[in-house]
């Protein structure tokens, strides 16, 4: 799920396609359908769909130019609901700073960086406090859309920030902290389902068009996960199995020696994600604000997304170097960072109108609403932490 979702108006509401979108649409399924007809048994796994749909170069979903997070896109992220979300977060990365004792540089790297919003708001969120990160921060956008980069390095550069940016061929690993905020759900994930008691793949087909497919499953690793987190699945249910954890998480061990972790986005714990709740499983499609109910449909046009496990991302980050700090719902998360006191100083600065006030009272519903995004898990990871100085939530 990908943050904020609201009705939306025009051609976009009523399932329209501009001629450059179908153009675009039309070349990625028909890519899509020759690797299909060459594949053995003529059928890719979901997964590899996904890829192709989401991050297929010059076509896929988050290759394109727009930026989608925004309210003119097809999901709002919380960065992009109000720069509270960063300045408050803001308030977390110091007392981890601090914990670590104050690294000169300490880095920020932000897994689907997007346009940089998060970041800008993070260091506007130092200044703001006065804190002496801001001058010892450096930032690793860690970013797939070539066209976001661009954005990140202009708005860098307006910001006067431009010496700020990580060089991109710069060496790793670093002391410093990684965010990955609405990231994991777009990993490409596979999809199961149980029938007669065992075990099937759904994999993607083209009759006309396509289509879902059943048979056994492509890789054993998709078992053994599922027997790693104690996972049984009722007959007739269908799940999702993100397998690409793991490298991503190698990833992150690479490019962060000493630090932390902080992972927020929709999921659950395993015991949640594989219950009676999502007997459907948890994918679902967002286009234009609105859930798109055929994942197959308007193929990179549609974002394609996943609840994430975060019991899977806790054992496999521990196996990977890292051990757990805390799990817990994004709601507590930024009441315990201190969204409280970014809101009163809000309220007290006489800078701020009655309008902007009641924009930010407006946005902060929305973060902490359990029905919306107060519900989002934020996992932290800790990595080579043996000299901290104090747990750095206090």
């Amino acid at each position: 799920m990908r943050g904020l979702h609201s009705p939306s108006s025009g051609a976009d509401e009523a399932g329209g396609l501009s001629p450059q979108e179908m153009k675009r649409s039309t070349a990625l399924s028909e890519l899509i359908r020759t690797e299909i007809d060459a594949a053995p048994d003529s059928m890719i796994s979901f997964a590899r769909f996904m890829e192709l749909a989401l991050y297929e170069p010059n076509l896929g979903y988050y290759r394109q130019a727009p930026d989608r997070p925004t309210r003119r896109g097809d999901f709002l992220t919380a960065p992009e609901t109000h720069p509270v979300f960063g300045w408050t977060l803001a308030r977390r990365v110091e007392e981890m700073w601090a914990e670590l004792d104050h690294p000169d540089p300490f880095c920020l790297i932000e897994f689907g960086a997007g346009s940089g919003t998060l970041a800008l708001s993070i260091i506007e969120g130092l200044r703001r406090h006065g804190s002496g990160l801001a001058e010892a921060i450096r930032y690793e956008p860690v970013e797939t859309n070539e066209h976001a980069r661009a954005d990140i390095s202009h708005r860098f550069d307006e910001a006067g920030l431009a010496g700020r940016l990580i060089a991109p061929d710069r060496p790793a690993p670093r002391t410093g902290i990684v965010i990955a905020n609405e990231f994991l759900d777009a990993l490409p994930v596979h999809r199961v389902v149980m029938r007669r008691g065992e075990l099937k793949e759904l994999f993607v087909g083209w009759r006309e068009g396509p289509v879902l497919l059943s048979a056994r499953p492509s890789t054993p690793d998709l078992a053994e996960r599922l027997a790693a987190d104690a996972v049984t699945l009722a007959e007739g249910q269908v799940a999702e199995i993100c397998l690409e954890l793991e490298p991503w998480l190698a990833e992150v061990a690479g490019r962060l020696h000493r630090g932390y972790a902080i992972v927020i986005d929709y999921g659950s714990a395993t015991a949640e994600l594989y219950g009676p709740r999502h007997l459907a499983g948890t994918l679902l499609g967002y286009r234009a604000h609105r859930v798109a109910h055929d994942p197959l449909a308007n193929i990179g046009l549609t974002d394609l997304t996943a609840h994430v496990d975060f019991t899977a991302v806790e054992r496999l980050a521990s196996a990977a170097g890292f051990e757990p700090v805390r799990f817990e719902t994004q709601s507590r998360f930024l009441l315990g960072a201190g969204l409280e006191q970014e809101l009163q100083a809000i309220q007290a600065s006489p800078q701020t109108t009655l309008d902007e006030y009641l924009r930010t009272r407006s946005a902060i519903v929305r973060l902490l609403d359990p029905r919306h995004m107060g519900r989002f898990g934020v996992l932290t990871l800790g990595r080579n932490l043996e000299h901290r100085q104090a747990d750095p939530a206090g």
